[in-house]
């Protein structure tokens, strides 16, 4: 199997995510990283690339130079990961869509959702691949908990939670520097949505995912409890189905005691799920009147639609590397095949336009004080 090229834009020195997707990209051997425009700080780029060992004639001081560049190289990339801030994911996406390059973008997909629906008509356009980066669909036991609501085994779906809760951002620490906190409580960097961007949209994207529903109406009521802070950094939102089905999501970064507290219950007339992302090995199944079952990763209980995402035998625990290394590896099989994105599980322009869209109903509901707002 001949490794397929990255490149990345950002994740240089000092960034958290890049070196994740990195490391995920690697994970199952489909790729190696060959090129990028590692900071916005041309030093900085380019003493990245060197650290990563990428060779000097492909590190690039701008995303707009690399995408020409790479374009047009005989050994050119196969796919750009883009790990930026999202202010900046439509115009590097774009830079690398018009020159034909597949894009893996970080979410959310942008920073506004007028930003998003420009993105979505470059994207259709361009007839290009375009991934987004919601991870933790790629957990097996994620994929198992769709598949079972999928063949029925739930019944007709009555109530969905889900939550997603740190404690990060429980102080002004973006006063004090911390990078990481700085530019995603900025509006000019993150967008209208503090926690419900950075996170919210992931708990909102696996809700869907797995449930296969698309909320109608939300009511939102959404806080900054630090003093000074200009985003929300906690988020109490409300969810109508036009199935009947009712909704809760909870996104706090502000939650002390929390460290990563992703968190999915769904329950229909015939029976319930839970899954936690801290224990990620585990999905808890009770029919009704039944005893709660544990289905495990690898072993016992576990579907066909986990094990074809499942590296290693039961008891050996596999976690958040592993759910973002099945995205690129699914992503490297599309564009062996040169298929199309929409047609596997992978998130792309559809889901990003959807979290943009629950940010900005959000947004609009708790402006007007937590009123019913429509996501169309």
């Amino acid at each position: 199997m001949t490794q397929l090229k990255l490149g990345m834009v950002g994740g240089g020195q000092g960034a958290f995510i890049g070196a994740v997707h990195r490391m995920a990209a690697r994970l199952d051997g489909h790729w190696n990283i060959v090129a990028g425009a590692f900071s916005s700080d041309p030093d900085r780029a380019h003493a990245s690339a060197a650290e990563l060992g990428v060779a000097a004639d492909r590190s690039y001081a701008d995303y707009a130079t690399m995408a020409k560049a790479e374009a047009t190289h005989e050994n050119g990339i196969d796919a750009v990961s883009i790990v930026t801030p999202n202010h900046l994911h439509a115009r590097i996406s774009k830079a690398f869509l018009e020159a034909g390059i597949p894009v893996i973008c970080d979410k959310p997909i942008t920073a506004t959702l007028d930003e998003a629906e420009d993105l979505a008509a470059t994207i259709r356009e361009s007839k290009t691949p375009f991934i987004l980066t919601h991870n933790y669909t790629g957990y097996p036991m994620i994929r198992q908990a769709r598949a079972m609501i999928a063949s029925g085994e739930l019944g007709d779906l009555r109530v969905v939670q889900a939550e997603y809760v740190q404690d990060w951002l429980a102080e002004d620490i973006e006063s004090e520097g911390q990078k990481q906190a700085a530019w995603r409580t900025d509006p000019a960097k993150s967008g209208a949505g503090g926690a419900i961007g950075d996170i919210g949209t992931h708990a909102y994207n696996l809700a869907q995912f797995v449930t296969g529903m698309t909320p109608t109406k939300l009511s939102a009521d959404l806080t900054s409890f630090v003093p000074g802070r200009r985003l929300d950094d906690n988020a109490h939102i409300m969810l109508r189905y036009d199935t009947g089905a009712k909704g809760m999501l909870w996104a706090s970064q502000v939650s002390v005691g929390n460290e990563n507290g992703l968190r999915l219950r769904v329950f229909g007339d015939k029976g319930g799920l839970e899954w936690s992302q801290m224990d990620p090995n585990y999905l808890y199944f009770t029919t009704l009147g039944g005893v709660r079952q544990t289905l495990t990763r690898g072993g016992a209980g576990a579907n066909d639609a986990a094990a074809a995402v499942t590296r290693i035998p039961g008891g050996h625990p596999e976690g958040y590397l592993e759910a973002f290394a099945t995205l690129y590896s699914e992503t490297a099989e599309v564009i062996r095949t040169k298929g199309d994105p929409a047609d596997t599980l992978l998130p792309g322009v559809q889901a990003g336009l959807d979290g943009m869209r629950f940010v900005d109903a959000c947004v609009r509901s708790s402006e007007a004080d937590a009123s019913w707002v429509s996501l169309g």
